[in-house]
């Protein structure tokens, strides 16, 4: 297993674990995560969407049996963190830290998903 690969394991299961952690809050907690949303300003009906589609991008993602979807996955879990982190340094609380580490695992598991799985890459 040569470096790019283990990069894009590390970095892929503490994203999906980022977000698996995630959507079960938003099932198993929903009055607090509701709670949350609307102190950071968003709409509370899309806590169960949001955990419904946090699933299906790591599903997406870990089989990697549709470049399209995974695409769409890796760019729903960019636009998330992002928000995230930006809604919650807007209002100023702090807890934005786990939002940073989101984007960061983003970008990296995707940057090595196409090092380590590209065509040309025989290891």
């Amino acid at each position: 297993m040569n470096i790019n690969k283990i990069i894009y394991w590390i970095a892929t299961a503490i994203l999906c674990l980022l977000m698996a952690f995630s959507a079960s809050m938003y099932f198993m907690k929903t009055e607090m995560v509701m709670g949350f949303f609307t102190t950071l300003g968003y709409p509370t009906y899309l806590v169960y969407p949001l955990a419904t589609a946090k699933i299906l991008g790591i599903i997406a993602i870990l089989s990697r049996k549709s470049p399209l979807l995974k695409e769409w996955a890796y760019a729903g879990f960019f636009f998330d963190t992002v928000l995230a982190f930006f809604a919650h340094y807007m209002i100023g609380d702090g807890q934005g830290g786990m939002a940073a580490v989101g984007i960061i695992v983003v970008i990296v598991s995707r940057f090595f998903e196409e090092k380590a799985f590209s065509t040309s890459n025989t290891n």
